[in-house]
Protein backbone atom coordinates (compact mmCIF):
# COMPACT_ATOMS: atom_id res chain seq x y z
CA UNK A 1 0.00 0.00 0.00
CA UNK A 2 3.23 2.55 1.01
CA UNK A 3 4.68 2.00 -2.00
CA UNK A 4 2.03 3.05 -3.91
CA UNK A 5 1.57 5.90 -2.54
CA UNK A 6 5.28 7.12 -3.53
CA UNK A 7 6.91 4.62 -6.31
CA UNK A 8 6.04 6.62 -9.17
CA UNK A 9 7.73 5.95 -12.93
CA UNK A 10 9.12 3.13 -14.69
CA UNK A 11 11.57 2.55 -12.43
CA UNK A 12 9.83 0.40 -10.06
CA UNK A 13 9.27 -1.85 -12.88
CA UNK A 14 12.79 -2.19 -13.74
CA UNK A 15 13.91 -3.61 -10.71
CA UNK A 16 10.94 -6.00 -10.07
CA UNK A 17 11.65 -10.14 -8.92
CA UNK A 18 10.45 -10.81 -12.76
CA UNK A 19 13.22 -8.28 -14.00
CA UNK A 20 16.02 -9.86 -12.09
CA UNK A 21 14.97 -13.03 -13.53
CA UNK A 22 14.72 -11.78 -16.98
CA UNK A 23 18.18 -10.27 -16.63
CA UNK A 24 20.02 -13.31 -15.13
CA UNK A 25 18.71 -15.45 -17.82
CA UNK A 26 19.83 -13.04 -20.41
CA UNK A 27 23.54 -13.56 -18.30
CA UNK A 28 22.86 -17.21 -18.54
CA UNK A 29 22.02 -17.14 -22.28
CA UNK A 30 24.91 -14.37 -23.36
CA UNK A 31 27.54 -16.61 -21.39
CA UNK A 32 26.58 -19.68 -23.16
CA UNK A 33 26.47 -17.91 -26.68
CA UNK A 34 30.12 -16.57 -26.22
CA UNK A 35 31.57 -19.82 -24.81
CA UNK A 36 30.06 -21.79 -28.60
CA UNK A 37 31.77 -18.21 -30.32
CA UNK A 38 34.91 -19.55 -28.67
CA UNK A 39 34.42 -23.24 -29.74
CA UNK A 40 34.28 -24.03 -25.62
CA UNK A 41 30.75 -25.52 -26.20
CA UNK A 42 28.81 -26.72 -29.18
CA UNK A 43 26.29 -24.38 -30.92
CA UNK A 44 23.86 -26.70 -30.25
CA UNK A 45 23.97 -26.54 -26.52
CA UNK A 46 24.21 -22.87 -26.25
CA UNK A 47 21.18 -22.83 -28.55
CA UNK A 48 19.17 -24.87 -26.51
CA UNK A 49 20.25 -23.08 -23.21
CA UNK A 50 19.01 -19.74 -24.85
CA UNK A 51 15.52 -21.22 -26.23
CA UNK A 52 14.95 -22.17 -22.56
CA UNK A 53 16.08 -18.74 -20.75
CA UNK A 54 12.61 -17.41 -21.07
CA UNK A 55 11.51 -16.03 -18.25
CA UNK A 56 8.04 -16.92 -18.55
CA UNK A 57 8.98 -20.62 -18.19
CA UNK A 58 10.01 -20.13 -14.56
CA UNK A 59 8.54 -18.12 -11.27
CA UNK A 60 10.52 -16.04 -9.28
CA UNK A 61 8.30 -16.58 -6.44
CA UNK A 62 9.47 -19.89 -6.30
CA UNK A 63 12.89 -19.12 -7.00
CA UNK A 64 12.89 -17.00 -4.64
CA UNK A 65 11.56 -19.48 -1.93
CA UNK A 66 14.74 -21.86 -3.13
CA UNK A 67 16.97 -19.17 -2.95
CA UNK A 68 17.55 -19.89 0.85
CA UNK A 69 18.76 -23.24 1.15
CA UNK A 70 22.07 -22.01 -0.60
CA UNK A 71 21.98 -18.33 0.46
CA UNK A 72 21.23 -17.02 -3.22
CA UNK A 73 18.45 -17.59 -6.04
CA UNK A 74 21.11 -18.25 -8.74
CA UNK A 75 21.85 -22.11 -7.33
CA UNK A 76 18.08 -23.06 -7.79
CA UNK A 77 17.65 -20.87 -11.07
CA UNK A 78 20.70 -22.93 -12.69
CA UNK A 79 19.41 -26.26 -12.10
CA UNK A 80 16.10 -25.72 -12.85
CA UNK A 81 18.20 -24.35 -16.35
CA UNK A 82 19.62 -27.64 -16.74
CA UNK A 83 16.51 -29.47 -16.37
CA UNK A 84 14.43 -27.38 -18.92
CA UNK A 85 17.52 -28.27 -21.47
CA UNK A 86 17.91 -31.63 -23.61
CA UNK A 87 20.58 -33.69 -21.60
CA UNK A 88 23.44 -33.07 -23.44
CA UNK A 89 23.27 -30.05 -23.39
CA UNK A 90 22.64 -29.36 -19.37
CA UNK A 91 26.71 -29.70 -18.83
CA UNK A 92 27.15 -26.34 -20.80
CA UNK A 93 24.51 -24.63 -18.52
CA UNK A 94 26.68 -21.72 -16.32
CA UNK A 95 30.34 -23.47 -17.60
CA UNK A 96 32.72 -21.60 -15.63
CA UNK A 97 30.73 -18.89 -13.48
CA UNK A 98 29.97 -18.88 -10.21
CA UNK A 99 26.79 -17.45 -8.39
CA UNK A 100 28.13 -13.93 -8.13
CA UNK A 101 29.09 -14.08 -11.25
CA UNK A 102 25.49 -14.25 -12.61
CA UNK A 103 23.74 -12.39 -10.14
CA UNK A 104 26.57 -9.53 -9.98
CA UNK A 105 26.24 -8.89 -13.99
CA UNK A 106 22.27 -8.96 -13.56
CA UNK A 107 22.27 -6.15 -11.40
CA UNK A 108 24.33 -4.42 -13.51
CA UNK A 109 22.24 -4.93 -16.06
CA UNK A 110 19.02 -3.90 -14.19
CA UNK A 111 21.02 -0.76 -13.11
CA UNK A 112 21.24 0.25 -16.54
CA UNK A 113 17.76 0.37 -16.98
CA UNK A 114 16.64 1.83 -14.01
CA UNK A 115 19.81 4.71 -14.60
CA UNK A 116 18.32 5.32 -18.17
CA UNK A 117 15.08 6.46 -17.07
CA UNK A 118 16.54 8.52 -13.97
CA UNK A 119 18.47 10.29 -16.23
CA UNK A 120 15.73 11.21 -18.77
CA UNK A 121 13.45 12.32 -16.30
CA UNK A 122 16.58 14.06 -14.77
CA UNK A 123 17.02 16.19 -18.34
CA UNK A 124 13.40 16.70 -18.28
CA UNK A 125 13.62 18.39 -14.77
CA UNK A 126 16.70 19.94 -16.28
CA UNK A 127 14.83 21.54 -18.83
CA UNK A 128 12.03 22.83 -16.77
CA UNK A 129 14.47 24.62 -14.31
CA UNK A 130 15.65 25.60 -17.44
CA UNK A 131 13.00 27.58 -18.70
CA UNK A 132 11.84 29.09 -15.31
CA UNK A 133 15.58 30.69 -15.28
CA UNK A 134 14.74 32.22 -18.72
CA UNK A 135 11.25 32.84 -18.22
CA UNK A 136 11.35 34.58 -14.89
CA UNK A 137 15.33 36.40 -15.29
CA UNK A 138 13.95 39.32 -13.94
CA UNK A 139 10.77 38.82 -11.62
CA UNK A 140 11.92 39.86 -8.43
CA UNK A 141 11.46 38.51 -5.26
CA UNK A 142 12.83 38.40 -1.87
CA UNK A 143 15.72 35.83 -0.91
CA UNK A 144 16.10 34.22 2.52
CA UNK A 145 18.77 32.77 4.30
CA UNK A 146 18.64 30.92 7.56
CA UNK A 147 14.91 31.10 6.15
CA UNK A 148 14.64 34.64 7.54
CA UNK A 149 14.01 37.27 4.80
CA UNK A 150 17.35 38.71 3.51
CA UNK A 151 18.14 41.02 0.51
CA UNK A 152 16.21 40.96 -3.25
CA UNK A 153 16.99 38.10 -5.59
CA UNK A 154 15.25 36.88 -8.46
CA UNK A 155 13.15 33.87 -9.00
CA UNK A 156 14.98 33.01 -11.95
CA UNK A 157 18.14 32.82 -10.15
CA UNK A 158 16.89 30.45 -8.12
CA UNK A 159 15.84 28.15 -10.87
CA UNK A 160 19.44 28.66 -12.21
CA UNK A 161 20.32 27.09 -8.80
CA UNK A 162 17.79 24.20 -9.09
CA UNK A 163 19.78 23.67 -12.97
CA UNK A 164 23.59 23.30 -11.86
CA UNK A 165 22.09 20.76 -9.24
CA UNK A 166 19.83 18.60 -11.77
CA UNK A 167 22.42 19.04 -14.37
CA UNK A 168 25.61 17.97 -12.09
CA UNK A 169 23.77 14.76 -10.63
CA UNK A 170 22.90 13.99 -14.55
CA UNK A 171 26.07 14.26 -15.66
CA UNK A 172 27.59 12.20 -12.22
CA UNK A 173 25.04 9.61 -13.25
CA UNK A 174 26.12 9.77 -17.12
CA UNK A 175 29.41 8.83 -16.45
CA UNK A 176 28.66 6.02 -13.77
CA UNK A 177 26.37 4.46 -16.17
CA UNK A 178 29.10 5.00 -18.92
CA UNK A 179 32.28 4.05 -17.48
CA UNK A 180 31.39 1.93 -14.26
CA UNK A 181 28.91 -0.36 -15.20
CA UNK A 182 30.53 -3.46 -16.02
CA UNK A 183 30.23 -6.93 -16.52
CA UNK A 184 31.34 -9.45 -13.38
CA UNK A 185 33.17 -12.76 -14.40
CA UNK A 186 35.84 -14.79 -12.28
CA UNK A 187 34.45 -18.24 -11.71
CA UNK A 188 34.69 -19.85 -8.32
CA UNK A 189 37.92 -18.04 -7.08
CA UNK A 190 38.16 -15.14 -9.46
CA UNK A 191 40.65 -16.89 -11.86
CA UNK A 192 38.61 -17.77 -14.34
CA UNK A 193 40.58 -21.43 -14.22
CA UNK A 194 37.68 -22.84 -16.52
CA UNK A 195 38.82 -21.15 -20.00
CA UNK A 196 42.53 -21.11 -19.75
CA UNK A 197 44.18 -18.46 -22.10
CA UNK A 198 40.44 -18.42 -23.90
CA UNK A 199 39.53 -16.24 -20.85
CA UNK A 200 40.26 -13.02 -21.87
CA UNK A 201 38.45 -13.57 -25.03
CA UNK A 202 35.60 -15.14 -23.53
CA UNK A 203 35.44 -11.97 -20.74
CA UNK A 204 35.61 -9.39 -23.71
CA UNK A 205 32.98 -11.09 -25.52
CA UNK A 206 30.33 -11.38 -23.01
CA UNK A 207 30.64 -7.81 -22.29
CA UNK A 208 29.96 -6.63 -25.60
CA UNK A 209 26.94 -8.98 -26.08
CA UNK A 210 25.58 -7.62 -22.63
CA UNK A 211 26.57 -4.09 -23.46
CA UNK A 212 28.52 -3.60 -20.08
CA UNK A 213 32.15 -2.50 -19.68
CA UNK A 214 34.81 -5.13 -20.06
CA UNK A 215 36.76 -4.81 -16.50
CA UNK A 216 40.81 -5.88 -16.00
CA UNK A 217 39.73 -8.15 -13.21
CA UNK A 218 36.62 -9.31 -11.49
CA UNK A 219 35.05 -6.93 -9.18
CA UNK A 220 33.98 -9.60 -6.92
CA UNK A 221 35.24 -8.20 -3.29
CA UNK A 222 36.30 -4.29 -4.91
CA UNK A 223 32.37 -3.05 -4.59
CA UNK A 224 33.68 0.55 -6.02
CA UNK A 225 31.18 -0.20 -8.50
CA UNK A 226 28.32 0.10 -6.29
CA UNK A 227 29.87 2.42 -4.09
CA UNK A 228 29.89 5.16 -7.20
CA UNK A 229 26.44 3.92 -8.75
CA UNK A 230 25.23 4.58 -4.82
CA UNK A 231 26.67 7.79 -4.66
CA UNK A 232 25.98 8.96 -8.04
CA UNK A 233 21.98 7.91 -7.16
CA UNK A 234 22.67 9.36 -3.78
CA UNK A 235 23.41 12.66 -5.49
CA UNK A 236 20.98 12.64 -7.71
CA UNK A 237 18.10 12.15 -4.95
CA UNK A 238 19.89 15.08 -2.81
CA UNK A 239 19.65 17.68 -5.90
CA UNK A 240 15.61 16.82 -5.82
CA UNK A 241 15.21 16.95 -2.04
CA UNK A 242 16.61 20.73 -2.60
CA UNK A 243 14.48 22.00 -4.93
CA UNK A 244 11.08 20.25 -3.32
CA UNK A 245 11.92 21.62 0.02
CA UNK A 246 12.13 25.19 -2.04
CA UNK A 247 9.11 24.65 -3.60
CA UNK A 248 6.87 23.33 -0.48
CA UNK A 249 8.36 26.43 1.60
CA UNK A 250 7.38 29.21 -1.39
CA UNK A 251 4.05 26.82 -1.52
CA UNK A 252 2.83 27.75 2.28
CA UNK A 253 -0.06 30.04 2.61
CA UNK A 254 2.18 32.92 3.90
CA UNK A 255 4.10 32.76 1.19
CA UNK A 256 2.14 31.68 -1.54
CA UNK A 257 4.63 32.49 -4.55
CA UNK A 258 4.32 29.30 -6.42
CA UNK A 259 1.36 26.48 -6.11
CA UNK A 260 0.69 23.20 -7.04
CA UNK A 261 -2.22 22.69 -10.23
CA UNK A 262 -3.43 19.50 -8.70
CA UNK A 263 -2.97 19.78 -5.20
CA UNK A 264 -3.67 16.86 -2.40
CA UNK A 265 -6.95 17.47 -0.14
CA UNK A 266 -6.44 16.98 3.58
CA UNK A 267 -8.92 14.36 5.40
CA UNK A 268 -9.44 16.33 8.35
CA UNK A 269 -9.45 20.38 6.81
CA UNK A 270 -11.17 20.71 3.22
CA UNK A 271 -9.41 23.79 3.10
CA UNK A 272 -6.10 22.26 2.26
CA UNK A 273 -3.93 22.44 -0.52
CA UNK A 274 -1.22 20.63 -0.52
CA UNK A 275 1.98 20.63 -3.15
CA UNK A 276 1.15 16.97 -2.89
CA UNK A 277 4.45 15.96 -6.13
CA UNK A 278 6.71 18.18 -3.99
CA UNK A 279 6.32 16.28 -1.13
CA UNK A 280 6.29 13.15 -2.63
CA UNK A 281 9.27 13.94 -3.91
CA UNK A 282 10.71 14.79 -0.89
CA UNK A 283 9.35 11.49 0.52
CA UNK A 284 11.42 9.32 -1.48
CA UNK A 285 14.78 11.54 -1.77
CA UNK A 286 14.65 11.07 1.88
CA UNK A 287 15.44 7.23 1.75
CA UNK A 288 18.46 7.84 -0.38
CA UNK A 289 21.17 8.55 2.19
CA UNK A 290 20.70 5.45 4.43
CA UNK A 291 20.47 3.19 1.59
CA UNK A 292 23.66 5.11 -0.11
CA UNK A 293 25.47 4.49 4.07
CA UNK A 294 23.92 0.63 3.66
CA UNK A 295 26.03 0.16 0.67
CA UNK A 296 28.99 2.36 1.54
CA UNK A 297 28.59 0.04 4.77
CA UNK A 298 28.84 -3.27 2.69
CA UNK A 299 31.78 -2.61 1.11
CA UNK A 300 34.22 -4.40 3.57
CA UNK A 301 34.23 -7.54 1.71
CA UNK A 302 36.42 -10.57 2.94
CA UNK A 303 39.27 -12.64 0.60
CA UNK A 304 38.01 -13.44 -2.63
CA UNK A 305 34.42 -14.02 -1.77
CA UNK A 306 32.53 -11.96 1.08
CA UNK A 307 30.76 -13.92 3.74
CA UNK A 308 27.12 -11.41 4.04
CA UNK A 309 28.59 -8.45 2.62
CA UNK A 310 27.27 -9.32 -1.32
CA UNK A 311 23.88 -10.13 0.36
CA UNK A 312 23.79 -6.98 1.99
CA UNK A 313 23.67 -5.02 -0.82
CA UNK A 314 20.98 -6.62 -2.63
CA UNK A 315 17.99 -4.88 -0.82
CA UNK A 316 19.38 -1.13 -0.61
CA UNK A 317 20.42 -1.03 -4.10
CA UNK A 318 17.06 -1.85 -5.12
CA UNK A 319 15.42 0.28 -2.95
CA UNK A 320 18.32 2.93 -3.70
CA UNK A 321 16.98 2.56 -7.64
CA UNK A 322 12.91 2.97 -6.81
CA UNK A 323 13.76 6.09 -3.87
CA UNK A 324 15.51 8.14 -6.77
CA UNK A 325 13.75 7.33 -9.74
CA UNK A 326 10.45 8.08 -7.80
CA UNK A 327 11.83 11.11 -6.03
CA UNK A 328 13.05 12.24 -9.72
CA UNK A 329 9.88 11.27 -11.45
CA UNK A 330 7.73 13.08 -8.57
CA UNK A 331 9.79 16.13 -9.32
CA UNK A 332 9.09 16.32 -12.95
CA UNK A 333 5.28 15.93 -12.49
CA UNK A 334 5.88 18.82 -9.69
CA UNK A 335 7.72 21.21 -12.07
CA UNK A 336 4.79 20.40 -14.87
CA UNK A 337 2.30 21.57 -12.21
CA UNK A 338 3.90 24.31 -11.02
CA UNK A 339 2.73 27.57 -10.82
CA UNK A 340 4.22 30.76 -10.29
CA UNK A 341 2.89 33.69 -8.73
CA UNK A 342 4.57 36.85 -10.23
CA UNK A 343 2.67 39.31 -8.13
CA UNK A 344 2.65 37.81 -4.97
CA UNK A 345 6.80 37.51 -5.35
CA UNK A 346 6.65 41.21 -5.73
CA UNK A 347 4.05 42.41 -3.42
CA UNK A 348 6.20 40.02 -0.26
CA UNK A 349 9.35 42.02 -1.63
CA UNK A 350 7.61 45.49 -1.17
CA UNK A 351 6.11 44.39 1.97
CA UNK A 352 9.83 43.72 2.98
CA UNK A 353 11.03 46.94 2.30
CA UNK A 354 14.14 45.64 1.41
CA UNK A 355 15.53 47.16 -2.05
CA UNK A 356 18.89 46.43 -4.19
CA UNK A 357 20.87 45.89 -7.56
CA UNK A 358 19.45 42.70 -9.45
CA UNK A 359 21.82 43.57 -12.33
CA UNK A 360 24.12 40.78 -11.84
CA UNK A 361 21.56 38.35 -10.86
CA UNK A 362 20.58 38.61 -14.19
CA UNK A 363 24.08 38.46 -15.64
CA UNK A 364 24.12 34.97 -13.28
CA UNK A 365 21.37 33.49 -14.82
CA UNK A 366 22.37 34.29 -18.03
CA UNK A 367 25.86 32.03 -17.40
CA UNK A 368 24.34 29.61 -15.73
CA UNK A 369 21.99 29.43 -18.88
CA UNK A 370 24.68 29.27 -21.19
CA UNK A 371 26.70 26.88 -18.98
CA UNK A 372 23.85 24.67 -19.43
CA UNK A 373 23.32 24.77 -22.98
CA UNK A 374 27.35 23.87 -23.26
CA UNK A 375 26.86 20.74 -20.89
CA UNK A 376 29.15 22.78 -18.57
CA UNK A 377 26.85 23.68 -15.77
Amino acid sequence: MFDGVLARGEVAAAVTDDAWLHAMLQVEAALAQVQAFSGLIDQAAADAIGAAARPERFSAAELGARAAASGNPVVPLVEALRAAVPADAAPAVHRGATSQDILDTAGMLIASRAVRVVLSDLAACAEQAARLARDHRDTPMIGRTLLQQALPTTFGLKAAGWLGGLDAARRRLEQVQRDRLAVQFGGAAGTLDAFGEDAPDVLESLATLLGLNEPAVPWHTERTRIADLAGALGSAAGAVAKIARDLTLLAQNEVDEVADASPGGSSAMAHKRNPVAAICALGCAGSAPGLVANLLAAMAHEHERAAGAWHAEWRPMRELLVATGSAVSWLRAAFERLLVHPDVMRDNLARSGRTGDLTAAGLLVDRALLAYSKGSS
